[in-house]
């Protein structure tokens, strides 16, 4: 159905009129939009050792750079001006952030990557600058004045410690005001300057590179040992001769190691395996909490049969035909597979359709160390 977060635009026609095509603008894509975490929430937020903030100043015309976590005696004055912080996966630690995050899957999980918050004062910004990455802006307190290019010159200003683009030339500008959302495809330019104090949140999407993929692939069959045929077998050279120049590097040997290469060969499943595993693998800085006094696994069913199950706000559940991929771990549900499809597309199961499944042990006991391992909650969201 057409939605106002895309502009009266159904996602179908949306993807096939703009994504990764041209800009958008849409003005009130969500009326009435509240900021998911207020200015102290956010602030307090900033100073958790796990959470990747950036402090960006833009101070007598010098830009300047610092990580977190942020104690809230470290940051800047609210009365000075030019100044951004950003706080990358928001979702990851809240509810609200999560839910609005949410309402962003038209798109695959798969690519799905965060939401990050830009709380910035008058004047602050991050420079004019280009993501490799599709990208939601969303205006959800004050206003931000946009600026774009679709512009080939992508030059960087050197010596800075971020990517600011050396000469940017805009083509577009808009004032957006809370609600409006502007829509950019990679390799956009654009600046975003507050008008007053404003918070923005970006729905970004991943975009690994083909070098990433394919290092990350052969990892992959290597560690399943399915790398070549004889993937435990040591290289082997029973004819070598003696030399006389011991630091040559041997033509025999690159002949063979080029053979074992070109004998590495992979199925669709090996490609499907690796992407499931690889695409829902928490970052690195999520940790999981579990239950303090978890359920064993009878009370667990029985409460689940009354409450319904969801997934963590963290928790990554992907699949394909064959398998599912949960948390850079690979499983099969043979029998269950319809009731889990629905868990994994709408994140939560109700209580009925759980009922439907506690008959079935094997999916009941897997179910349930998910659980202990933090992974699902018991109940559905409000």
């Amino acid at each position: 159905m057409p939605t106002a977060l895309l502009g009266n635009l159904t996602p179908s026609q949306f993807m096939r009129r703009y994504w990764q095509k041209k800009p958008l603008l849409i003005r009130q894509a969500i009326p009435n939009v509240e900021a998911p975490l207020s200015r102290e929430e956010f602030f307090e937020l900033a100073d958790q050792d796990e959470v990747e903030a950036r402090l960006i100043t833009h101070f007598r015309n010098k830009w300047q750079l610092e990580h977190g976590p942020f104690a809230p005696d470290e940051l800047p004055s609210l009365k000075q001006r030019a100044w951004t912080l950003l706080v990358q996966g928001v979702d990851l630690y809240d509810d609200r952030a999560r839910a609005l995050l949410d309402r962003f899957r038209f798109v695959p999980d798969a690519r799905l990557d965060d939401l990050m918050i830009s709380y910035a004062t008058d004047g602050g910004g991050v420079g004019p600058h280009f993501d490799s990455y599709d990208v939601f802006l969303l205006q959800v307190k004050g206003k931000r004045r946009w600026r774009i290019s679709a512009q080939k010159d992508l030059t960087l200003q050197a010596g800075l410690p971020l990517k600011v683009l050396q000469n940017f030339h805009a083509e577009q500008e808009w004032l957006l005001e809370p609600g409006d959302m502007l829509y950019l495809p990679p390799h956009i330019a654009h600046d975003g300057i507050a008008e007053g104090e404003c918070m923005t949140c970006s729905i970004g999407f991943r975009a690994p590179s083909a070098s990433e993929l394919t290092a990350q692939f052969l990892y992959h069959l290597a560690e399943r040992g399915e790398a070549a045929g004889h993937a435990g077998a040591l290289y082997r050279d029973p004819q070598q001769p003696a030399v006389e120049r011991p630091a040559e590097l041997p033509a025999a040997l690159v002949e063979r190691v080029g053979a074992i290469l070109a004998g590495i060969k992979w199925k669709e499943q090996d490609i499907a395996s690796f992407l499931g595993t690889y695409l829902s693998e928490p970052k690195p800085s999520v940790v999981f909490d579990p239950p303090q006094r978890p359920l064993d696994e009878a009370r667990f069913i029985s409460q689940a049969s009354k409450s319904g199950i969801r997934l963590d706000r963290k928790t990554n559940l992907l699949y394909n035909r064959r398998f599912f991929f949960i948390n850079g771990e690979e499983t099969s549900f043979d029998g269950a597979k319809k009731w889990l499809f629905d868990l994994a597309d709408h994140r939560c199961m109700s209580a009925k359709r759980f009922v439907t499944l506690s008959h079935d042990s094997s999916v009941t006991a897997r179910l349930h160390e998910w659980y202990c391992a933090g992974w699902i909650q018991v109940g559905e969201l409000a």
